[in-house]
């Protein structure tokens, strides 16, 4: 009789990407890839397996925005971007939603009004 060998399953391996606009660091699913072919175009890769030199940028707008004012793109694939491909982009970009605030995680503590006149009355 066999003795069971009960390991814990080894959790799967999560490529990390970083953003070129906000520098944070997601997992590769969790960003889109624009890649420059060896022709030189570039373009949104949705499948993530075209050939070329690759970059990633969050879903939100405004990496989009930054990552085209400031021509990180250009900077990143060391070419500039030709007319039409930068049409297409900008064709992207105006699809994508208006970044919503994130919610602030920090805690705010109300201070009761007796103690806020207290306070103003020693100064």
């Amino acid at each position: 009789m066999k003795t069971a060998n009960k390991q814990p399953k080894k959790q799967k391996h999560l490529p990390l990407r970083t953003c070129i606009a906000c520098r944070e660091n997601k997992s590769k699913r969790e960003l889109l890839r624009v890649v420059r072919t060896p022709e030189g175009q570039v373009m949104i890769d949705a499948t993530g397996k075209k050939s070329g030199r690759g970059a990633y940028l969050c879903a939100k707008l405004s990496c989009w925005q930054k990552a085209l004012k400031d021509h990180r793109l250009e900077q990143v694939f060391e070419t500039q971007i030709s007319v039409e491909d930068r049409a297409a982009l900008d064709e992207y970009v105006a699809t994508l939603p208006k970044d919503e605030p994130e919610p602030s995680t920090a805690k705010t503590t109300k201070v009761p009004s007796s103690r806020k006149n207290a306070a103003e009355t020693k100064a």
